[in-house]
């Protein structure tokens, strides 16, 4: 039978099937696929090729049309029928036209059309066997132009069954495709992408097949990489480790295609699909692994692209991007990038320069770096950079910083002083507990370093150039200066080597607690000043210097900030301010040497702030004067100490009892300060004005002031008996409880009779 005969013998029995293809009902659609493959493809003997070839092109439309069958059955039998046909004849390209638009449709949308994994692997088949027998046997590469973009989409599958079958058949056009070298830079980003597939069979795949592609290069380019391949450069000593290099024909190619592949990547980078920055992100270290040296030259570009893929919300991204910049510290020269990046830095001051940066500074060398660090460390610590508060910045800082000790080690001797005040700044601004965690774990680091024995070392050594930079600004902060706050946390870590710094400590706190300052500023400022007071032993008095100066303390600092003025914050500063003296007066560096030559001043501020609104004020007020009685004693002189006592009787009608009864101690501590000879006879007046002021509160309502008053009237009775008896008698009678007064009478008898 000719084939002619054979052809119209098929035809006619296929007639009915091809009609089928089209009717409503599911089942005759999948009987009528079922009996064109055994009426054409199973048939005895066979059909020879050619004659498929003409069978094929009458019925390839019909075909193509139950791809897209509603049933998944059908269009199961019908790829396999058109697969089948493509495996047996001879020139399945004449047919291209027809067969891959309908799987760009299925496959190479937004959304993918084809709901079906198993089909959808199926359509990648049969597109492998197609373009596969064209490149090889044909050689006609027109094709790939228009695959490849679907053939990117299919890296996204879910299956990594389809996303395996996309590698194989990228390998095999880049090892075979005649016209290969006309399409390198869109097949090898296709290639690389499987490198860093999820699943370890996938990536190994695409590892063999470009390992293939490069040495099949090397060898059909041996004549122009003849030179680099007969005197071979040794491996580079700095190199990524554990990572192995790839061979001399990948490089080669990377160098002659980057320029045409880094563009488009670096636009995938801030692609709004997520899934597409990810792959970019992880093709992106391959790409520079490839390139080594060669980045040098898309630098400007590759950092733009860098900076914006670390502001992407996916950590993923952002990880794949940093383990990039890591390798642009291997393969680029500190000469070229800090140019480029520490101007970055500087004019961008957000967190994506820094973060790229501290990865840069990762993967390069320690002596190659040494001569950049100073201007790394001025560059990091500008204020513009370093003096930002937003965590993220800091959280890069503290990367870059960690790079730095990691990379230099003992090297970091002579930017310690950077390092230092960079990592006391971010303390000072930190908002939360992992940004200080991190600042004190590289203080540490650095102490180790530079083979300190501990922090305390290291402030000794750091502190007062740190301080010396406030020269020339101190006396213009502000309650939000920063510098304030670098100070502030300075001087609370320091412990005490604060102790040694007095001199240069106390004439900023002397300026900056002036009255004509801010009072917001002057609240922060006594807070620091009241918590090293309050500590002082370990802090301001560690070497036993701070009396000399606590003298200027209260003089400059605390007599004037007592100074009634309207306001709530200046109540505050006045609580804060007696506060502070209380503190200083406890801490013991105030001796009565110390204090002899501000007590006068001191003791009349105190009596005037008695009568402030602010009952805490007037509490500590009488605390502070108990304590500046029992340190003066009678140095105070009996006619300073007898204009006093109306100042405390006045307390004893304080609206709060708390008061009160802590002026009753007072008293206690004043009648002690006088001398031990008292002159009844001349200071007789005084003592009847005593008497009978606190008589009048031996009747009060409350229990606990009766019995403190009690107990001032015993002590101040021993003065003069006679006087106190006197006077209690002559107002016994008004009180309504007579049990205090007899309790006095009878002291006062006893008194006398022992006299």
């Amino acid at each position: 039978m000719s084939d002619e005969q054979l052809h119209a013998e098929i035809k006619q029995a296929i007639a009915r099937h091809i009609n089928c293809l089209s009717d409503d009902n599911r089942n005759k659609r999948k009987l009528a696929l079922q009996g064109l493959h055994k009426e054409i493809l199973e048939r005895k003997p066979e059909v020879d090729p050619d004659t498929l070839q003409a069978v094929l092109a009458d019925i390839i439309k019909s075909v193509l049309n139950t791809v897209s069958d509603p049933v998944e059955k059908c269009r199961e039998l019908s790829i396999n029928l058109i697969q089948d046909f493509s495996k047996r004849i001879p020139n399945p390209s004449g047919n291209l036209s027809y067969v891959i638009p309908v799987i760009a449709t299925r496959l190479g949308q937004q959304e993918i059309i084809e709901p079906s994994e198993e089909l959808r692997l199926q359509l990648v088949e049969l597109l492998f066997h197609l373009v596969e027998w064209d490149v090889i046997q044909n050689g006609n590469g027109k094709p790939v132009e228009t695959v490849v973009p679907h053939l990117a989409q299919r890296l996204f599958d879910d299956s990594p069954a389809v996303r395996k079958a996309v590698i194989k058949i990228v390998g095999h056009w880049l090892l075979d495709l005649p016209d290969r070298y006309s399409y390198h830079h869109k097949l090898m980003p296709l290639l690389m992408t499987g490198l860093s597939d999820e699943q370890p069979e996938i990536a190994e795949l695409a590892d063999s097949l470009w390992y293939d592609v490069g040495l099949k290069y090397e060898k059909e380019n041996e004549e122009e990489l003849k030179d680099k391949l007969d005197f071979a450069k040794p491996a580079p000593a700095h190199y990524p480790p554990k990572v192995e290099r790839p061979n001399l024909g990948c490089r080669t190619l990377m160098f002659r295609n980057m320029s045409k592949i880094l563009p488009a990547l670096l636009r995938d980078l801030t692609d709004w699909v997520l899934a597409t920055r990810k792959k970019s992100a992880g093709l992106l270290y391959w790409l520079l692994l490839n390139a080594e040296d060669y980045i040098t030259q898309h630098m400007t570009p590759l950092l733009t692209g860098m900076y914006k893929a670390c502001n992407d919300e996916d950590q993923q991204v952002v990880k794949d991007v940093q383990k990039s910049a890591v390798l642009v510290g291997y393969f680029v020269l500190p000469e070229v990038w800090c140019k480029l990046m520490l101007g970055h830095v500087s004019s961008m001051q957000t967190f994506p320069p820094l973060m790229v940066l501290a990865s840069v500074i990762q993967g390069t060398e320690r002596e190659v770096i040494k001569s950049y660090l100073p201007s790394i460390m001025e560059t990091i610590t500008s204020h513009s950079v370093c003096h930002a508060h937003e965590i993220q910045v800091h959280t890069e800082l503290l990367r870059c910083v960690e790079s730095i000790i990691d990379i230099s080690q003992e090297d970091i001797g002579d930017i310690s002083q950077d390092i230092f005040n960079l990592l006391i700044t971010i303390l000072a601004l930190r908002q939360d507990q992992k940004t200080e965690d991190k600042a004190y774990q590289l203080l540490d680091r650095q102490c180790k370093m530079l083979d300190m024995c501990g922090r305390q070392e290291m402030f000794t050594k750091h502190s007062l150039p740190l301080i010396n930079t406030y020269v020339d600004t101190y006396n213009t902060w502000t309650v939000h200066s920063v510098e304030r706050l670098v100070f502030d946390t300075l001087l609370i870590e320091a412990g005490s080597v604060v102790g040694d710094l007095l001199d240069y400590i106390v004439p900023i706190l002397v300026t900056n607690l002036s009255t004509d300052k801010d009072p917001e500023m002057r609240l922060k400022f006594f807070s620091l000043l009241s918590r090293l007071v309050m500590n002082s032993t370990t802090t301001l008095d560690s070497r036993q210097r701070f009396g000399d100066f606590a003298v200027i303390v209260v003089r400059d600092i605390i007599i004037p900030n007592c100074v009634w003025s309207a306001g709530r914050v200046a109540g505050a500063i006045r609580t804060t301010a007696v506060s502070c003296m209380w503190a200083l007066l406890q801490s013991g560096v105030l001796t009565k040497e110390k204090l002899a030559p501000v007590v006068e001043d001191l003791l009349t501020q105190m009596l005037s702030s008695l009568e402030d609104d602010n009952k805490n004020t007037r509490l500590i007020c009488c605390r502070v004067m108990t304590r500046i009685f029992d340190t003066m004693g009678s140095d105070l002189g009996q006619d300073r100490l007898h204009n006093i006592y109306p100042d405390l009787l006045k307390r004893l009608d304080d609206s709060s009892n708390e008061v009160r009864i802590i002026v009753c101690k007072t008293f206690l501590a004043y009648l002690d300060s006088f001398e031990d000879k008292y002159d009844t006879v001349l200071y007789r007046a005084h003592l009847e004005g005593m008497y009978k002021g606190l008589l009048i509160h031996l009747d009060d309502p409350d229990n606990k002031i009766q019995e403190a008053v009690l107990e001032v009237l015993k002590k101040i009775g021993s003065l003069h008996p006679g006087m106190l008896l006197q006077e209690v008698e002559s107002v016994k009678h008004k009180h309504r409880t007579q049990t205090y007064c007899n309790q006095l009478i009878n002291y006062a008898k006893d008194l006398v009779s022992a006299s």
